[in-house]
């Protein structure tokens, strides 16, 4: 068991599966000799080559672009986009290109290629570079979504998300790098679409995801106090979701709450309360409540970002609140 910060599992990770597979290669600005702008594939281009860690110019077309060629004639490939934000920049070819190849082909072209980006707030880098994008991806089909929220999970989402062989968009949050965690020796794989129950509770049910999980965990333990037992759920992947977690939990809590950072409008928390709605409405003794950043431009003041993203002590007060 080894202790390592969530760069490094990067890195780990990632290690691991081309240790495992020679075709793997990865792509994206400043991710060889530089070890990644945040420094997430350090060591890689000592082990592996330039021929398999290789720098791009500053186009995200021209990386993805070239990710899925690679990836159509074979060649797994990670690519990296250095801000999620700057999705919007190559989304023609993440959500018309990679995303609906098989379904075009019948099945008979897969582009297995993992887009990894940082993501979310709490860096002060400000409205192009703070947001957390994670539903603009989950809402496309062909496209699966991973955003892994400690150590472990990274290493071990990673492995799966480049074995699949569809196209990952894989967030990174830029605001949990430098936390840390236990990773099992050896190989360390999960299945994409499977939740984690991080802490067991009866009376209500929190679902968050990335950032959101420890600050969610921190809000049980003073719920806790209070006397109010909060189960609290890690979705790790948002496609495919693992709606049976979400389900089992909120039968037996009766309540739910979503704690998202990324805006209100459309977030991916309003697809999982309409879920409950339907499927689990009568279980329910209050309505789901969504606890999330305004729609806004999150700003790049401290304590105005601070107010803006969902912190421990609103989620703390608006459970208490609601629950009376």
């Amino acid at each position: 068991m080894a202790q390592l910060s969530y760069r490094d599992a990067v890195a780990h990770g990632i290690a691991q599966e081309m240790r495992r597979d020679p075709a793997v290669v990865m792509l994206g600005e400043d991710i060889a000799g530089a070890g990644g702008v945040f420094k997430t594939t350090v060591g890689l281009l000592d082990e592996f080559g330039p021929d398999r860690i290789r720098d791009t110019p500053i186009s995200e077309q021209a990386i993805l672009g070239a990710a899925m060629g690679a990836a159509m004639t074979g060649i797994p490939t990670i690519a990296e986009i250095m801000f999620s934000d700057f999705l919007a920049v190559c989304f023609d070819i993440v959500a018309n290109e990679m995303a609906k190849s098989r379904y075009m082909t019948g099945g008979q072209m897969t582009v297995p290629v993992v887009v990894r980006t940082h993501n979310g707030g709490g860096s002060r880098f400000g409205a192009q570079h703070s947001q957390s994008v994670e539903n603009w991806c989950m809402m496309i089909p062909g496209l699966k979504v991973v955003a892994p929220s400690n150590p472990r999970d990274v290493v071990g989402l990673m492995a799966a998300a480049i074995r699949d062989p569809d196209p990952v968009v894989f967030f990174e949050h830029k605001s949990l790098l430098a936390s840390k965690g236990e990773v099992p020796d050896g190989e360390v794989v999960d299945e994409l679409g499977k939740a984690t129950i991080v802490r067991e509770g009866s009376d209500c049910t929190i679902v968050a995801l990335a950032l959101m999980v420890p600050r969610a965990l921190e809000a049980a333990d003073r719920l806790a106090a209070d006397g109010v037992s909060a189960e609290v759920i890690d979705l790790r992947t948002l496609v495919p979701l693992d709606t049976k977690a979400i389900l089992e939990s909120v039968t037996k809590t009766s309540r739910l709450y979503t704690v998202e950072e990324n805006p209100r409008l459309c977030g991916w928390g309003a697809e999982i309360a309409s879920l409950v709605a339907h499927e689990a409405f009568w279980d329910l003794d209050g309505p789901p409540i969504r606890i999330t950043t305004p729609h806004i431009p999150l700003p790049s003041a401290e304590n105005l970002e601070d107010l803006a993203i969902p912190s421990v002590d609103r989620i703390h007060r608006e459970v208490t609140e609601s629950m009376g």
